[in-house]
């Protein structure tokens, strides 16, 4: 990595610490009941229903974001990424009622969708010899900054100030990241600045079945995550009987295994393909979402929140992603664009889903949907490199 570089990197990562604030501030169960009374949801599913809008925001972007990075450069997505989440944060702190801050999290969405397309992209174009790692570190400060979520709550609640000051210095900080980003230096890649519009790349991509599974994945990998970090507390809380001040101890295990995932993780992909872990992983979270489901205890909340945060969200996204763009490395920020397409659907269909179900209905339905991502991960798996190939003598 050229050390020029290194500010951006930073800027990059850090943006994604916040951004780990901003994807689970409204799956916390403290502050999930204070905003269902503030937005009189009557419970704390509906808070669910508005973190589900943080998909559709991104489904909305995401067509627009990818090739637009391809385009004109990283350093303009990374800026209007900035730019929207501080509204975001500003909006759901303030929100009267649903209807506001649904408006608010669809601004989330489309903040993540630009720093997204701009950001996977870049840190593997600046880390170009270990792209798998260069994603995975995204993950590694979205789960430090979640791992220390508790902690931030305890702090706002130990100074006797609203559990919504996170995310007005979450906004703060955000704003300050975007206007640095302005100064700091990026990459020219080749080919930037005649990216052809989104539909038409996708008509000259030549897709086959193994990487529509890829995509696909995109969709399966986040079911298993965001279904758990959404919902989950209030399993442990209201079917394993965690006491409400004890649940968010949860977001400690979870963000704890996704850590130990990224370092492991990194150090095997060095050894082994990265594609492997595609199958493997989802295959241990839906042993382990069985047990959850059948024990039902305390005990095997917290087992199940740090396996299912290293299994689950210990870079399964992300690996898919560094996979895809090293498939189609002329149109990197449209085929991320794809992936996240497919994690934003997934985002806003299955947590809408949620928010009137039960849950114990909503371990069942992650259970389904993570079993069927080993299905994809295996047939990609057994096709990989004969992909590989073709993408290599099309160069």
């Amino acid at each position: 990595m050229n050390k020029k570089y290194l500010p951006s990197v930073v800027i990059l990562y850090l943006n994604y610490f916040i951004h780990g604030i901003g994807a689970s501030i409204l799956s916390q169960q403290v502050v999930k009941e204070l905003l269902a009374e503030q937005w009189g949801t009557g419970d704390v599913m509906g808070v669910t229903a508005i973190a589900a809008a943080l998909g559709l925001g991104r489904l909305i972007s995401l067509p627009f974001a990818g090739p637009l990075s391809d385009k004109l450069g990283r350093r303009i997505s990374v800026i209007i990424g900035c730019m929207s989440y501080v509204i975001f944060f500003v909006g759901i702190a303030f929100s009267p009622n649903t209807q506001v801050a649904y408006l608010a999290a669809i601004l989330g969405g489309i903040a993540n969708s630009f720093l997204d397309t701009a950001t996977y992209p870049a840190v593997a174009e600046i880390i170009n010899k270990y792209t798998g790692i260069a994603t995975m570190g995204i993950k590694f400060f979205i789960s430090v900054s979640q791992l220390l979520m508790p902690f931030f709550l305890g702090v706002v609640a130990g100074t006797s100030m609203s559990y919504l000051t996170l995310p007005l210095v979450a906004g703060i900080a955000i704003a300050v990241l975007g206007v640095l980003s302005i100064f700091a230096p990026f990459p020219t890649i080749e080919g930037t600045g005649k990216s052809e519009s989104f539909f038409n790349n996708l008509k000259n991509a030549n897709f086959s079945l193994e990487s529509i599974a890829l995509i696909l994945i995109g969709f399966t990998s986040t079911a298993t995550f965001q279904l758990w970090l959404n919902c989950a507390q209030t399993f442990g809380k209201e079917v394993a009987g965690i006491a409400s001040e004890e649940v968010s101890v949860m977001q400690t295990y979870y963000s704890a295994g996704t850590m130990v995932a990224l370092v492991v993780t990194s150090i095997l992909i060095t050894k082994f393909k990265q594609v492997r872990f595609l199958a493997i992983y989802p295959a241990i979270s839906t042993v382990m979402l069985v047990l959850v489901y059948v024990t039902k205890t305390p005990f095997i909340c917290y087992v199940g929140a740090f396996v299912i945060g290293y299994a689950a969200a210990g870079g399964v996204l992300q690996m898919a992603t560094a996979v895809v763009n090293d498939l189609f490395p002329k149109i990197k920020g449209t085929i991320t664009s794809l992936v996240m397409i497919a994690s934003s659907l997934c985002n806003y269909t299955i947590l809408s889903a949620a928010s009137k179900m039960s849950a114990e209905n909503v371990i069942v339905m992650n259970l389904v949907i993570t079993v069927i991502g080993v299905l994809l991960a295996i047939f990609v798996n057994m096709r990989y490199q004969t992909l590989l190939e073709k993408t290599e003598t099309a160069q």
